[in-house]
């Protein structure tokens, strides 16, 4: 498909994408949560974990990370010698936003016999203050691992961090961040579509509140939310989490019936989409792969910093 660029040129930028991924020996990852046409582009396509992953063992010379910032500044800190570009820089997070390094530096050293559990979703500078990274998808399993009497504070995300000690039995001193897609949800509305769909199932993502949660039949993160819906018996889902898994959700329960949350009315806006995750275009994804541009780039001492509590997820989730 052949579309007008900014400059009035007329680029078909799937095919033009394909070009340059093979001139460039770069590489595509794709968060879940990306428009449905860079999904269908993405070398690798998956959630945080998944990506973390493909990340650190990646074979290429440029890592075109289509997602949000705190995802590919976690691909440059484990290719710290690689080109990593991520499509627009603007594209930040919600969460990570609710968590500056000025203000949980401090928060961590007024607990210093506390080990720091930080959610992916935070900045690199955040991850250099951290014992432990983890994701939504092992987050219980990789607290689990750790001594029972351990004292942990766990950041950015609130509800996550209250729904793992409800899971773990810890009592986890928890920092008072949240995700703005997830607390958009209207638990009215959601009580309303389980009365029109009495046969559908409600699966959320452990971002959600808690009220949405107690009333979930499936809990899980975005790669277990599909895996769930593809695996399931039930023929209805309602889904609380971002509209973007629709997608993959789609293409592996195609016979599914897939209703998306609706957000509470005095949102002004439809905040099941992250608009941040919507800022990556195709155009923007040319742009970025044709001019290796804009790029993420870090300190040393960063990398240095950070790179034990990522290695450390990844070892311990094996």
């Amino acid at each position: 498909m052949t579309t007008l660029n900014t400059d009035n040129t007329q680029v078909d930028y799937v095919a033009e994408i394909k070009r340059l991924k093979k001139e460039k020996n770069a590489v595509i990852l794709a968060h879940y949560y990306q428009i449905a046409e860079i999904q269908e582009l993405g070398d690798y396509v998956g959630d945080s974990l998944q990506l973390a992953q493909i990340a650190a063992n990646v074979d290429a010379d440029m890592i075109v990370f289509c997602g949000v910032h705190f995802m590919a500044e976690t691909a440059k800190i484990l290719n710290p010698s690689k080109k990593v570009v991520l499509p627009d820089m603007e594209a930040g997070c919600s969460l990570a936003e609710s968590c500056p390094i000025e203000e949980f530096k401090p928060f961590v050293e007024s607990h210093p016999d506390h080990t720091v559990i930080t959610y992916v979703n935070a900045s690199a500078a955040v991850k250099t203050v951290t014992d432990l990274v983890v994701t939504s998808s092992n987050a219980e399993k990789l607290i689990n691992q750790l001594p029972a009497d351990e004292k942990i504070i766990f950041g950015p995300d609130r509800n996550l961090g209250a729904y793992i000690n409800k899971q773990t039995g810890r009592d986890m001193i928890l920092w008072d961040g949240s995700c703005m897609v997830h607390e958009a949800f209207s638990l009215e509305k959601i009580t309303d579509l389980l009365k029109e769909h009495p046969g559908a199932e409600l699966i959320a993502h452990p971002e959600s509140e808690a009220p949405v949660l107690n009333i979930a039949d499936f809990i899980g993160s975005t790669a277990k939310l599909i895996e769930y819906v593809k695996t399931a018996k039930a023929k209805e889902f309602i889904v609380a989490t971002e509209m973007g898994i629709l997608h993959e959700m789609k293409k592996v329960a195609p016979s599914k019936i897939l209703i998306p949350v609706p957000v509470k009315d005095d949102y002004i806006c439809n905040c099941s989409e992250c608009t941040y995750m919507k800022m990556n275009t195709l155009e923007k994804l040319y742009n970025c792969m044709k001019n290796e541009t804009p790029e993420v780039l870090l300190k040393q001492e960063t990398i240095d910093l950070a790179l034990p509590s990522i290695n450390r997820m990844l070892e311990m989730s094996k």
